[in-house]
């Protein structure tokens, strides 16, 4: 596999995963606060404690979910191929 088709496929992992944690995100916030998360963080209407709660909740698990789904797809990678994948010439 060339480093370039890991890279694409790195990068589908961590959008698909970045997806299904925002997904989970939203209905853990309507699960636990009863109401939707903010539409709109930023805008001024919307109370700063909930901009602030949303946007530290749901950056924190979308990255740990990037980072997860990327960790997953390079050892998959490495185990498959027996190189890492910044240097396809090592050995792992």
């Amino acid at each position: 596999m060339s480093d370039r088709a890991y890279k694409m496929i790195g990068t589908a992992a961590a959008i698909g995963a970045a997806t299904l944690a925002k997904q989970v995100t939203t209905h853990g916030w309507k699960a636990v606060m009863a109401t939707d998360p903010p539409a709109n963080p930023e805008d001024p209407d919307t109370q700063l404690w909930e901009a602030i709660a949303w946007a530290v909740a749901s950056g924190a698990i979308i990255a740990v979910a990037r980072m997860l789904a990327t960790r997953q797809w390079t050892q998959y990678y490495v185990k498959s191929t027996g190189k890492r994948p910044d240097n396809p010439n090592a050995v792992a």
